[in-house]
């Protein structure tokens, strides 16, 4: 992993304050602390000749190129999931019951 990609990852305050994990040499961030991870965020991948590569948040979706870290972070932020919130401490599911019991009431 590119250690400039981390900084600027870290240096991202929406980011930040996601729960970062790596495979396959990518840089995913997820809504919650436990595995299975989120799958709804995109991810960046380095590519060889030192761009990146910007995916997801499904491993079918493609957002694109980015020629530097910065825009690949950039990217990314760009595409988080509306009124994203802090990581939670727990599995996805937790995350779920979580996030339907601080809805507010629905309108119909």
């Amino acid at each position: 992993m590119r250690p400039e990609l981390l900084e600027l990852a870290y240096a991202e305050p929406s980011l930040r304050q996601l729960f970062p994990w790596t495979g396959m040499g990518e840089l995913h961030f997820s809504r919650c602390t436990e595995q299975r991870w989120t799958w709804d965020i995109p991810y960046i991948q380095p590519a060889a000749d030192g761009r990146y590569w910007v995916s997801g948040p499904l491993r079918s979706q493609t957002v694109g190129a980015a020629e530097t870290a910065a825009r690949a972070v950039a990217l990314v932020v760009e595409r988080l999931p509306t009124a994203c919130r802090p990581a939670l401490l727990g599995t996805p599911e937790e995350l779920v019951t979580y996030e339907k019991a601080t809805q507010g009431p629905s309108v119909d």
